[in-house]
């Protein structure tokens, strides 16, 4: 197993509160299943901070940025039943990744913490 990216990002929380009052971010953003979720959720900004500040640290990991064709909405970012948070991608990053890395097998790591004023992401991507 290598390491071949890692990506880190922290955002202000405020910065999001402030952009979720636009329903055209939200949708250009977060994928259905994060809007729905989002939903259930009582601190909507720490919710979307958190889950925008780990696409960035993907892309980040990615090593190419928003390009490609790559938007956020290829990225959810989905949590298990104790909380973990992990990626949920679609097939046009799955064939970005096995064009430019030259692999089918690949991890991604996902830590992502808040705090009142930030939100951070850190994201580790391993070839198998």
């Amino acid at each position: 197993m290598k390491i071949v990216g890692i990506g880190v990002d922290i955002i202000e929380n405020s910065r999001i509160n402030r952009l979720i009052l636009n329903k055209k971010f939200v949708s250009r953003v977060f994928s259905k299943f994060e809007i729905l979720k989002s939903k259930r959720i009582k601190e909507k900004s720490l919710y979307f901070a958190k889950r925008f500040s780990a696409k960035e640290a993907f892309v980040k990991s990615l090593g190419s940025g928003l390009r490609n064709g790559i938007n956020f909405k290829d990225i959810s970012i989905v949590n298990d039943k104790l909380g973990k948070p992990s990626f949920f991608i679609n097939r046009k990053i799955n064939k970005l990744i096995k064009k430019k890395y030259k692999t089918d097998s690949f991890n991604f790591f996902l830590s992502i913490s808040d705090e009142k004023k930030y939100s951070i992401a850190f994201v580790i991507f391993q070839k198998k």
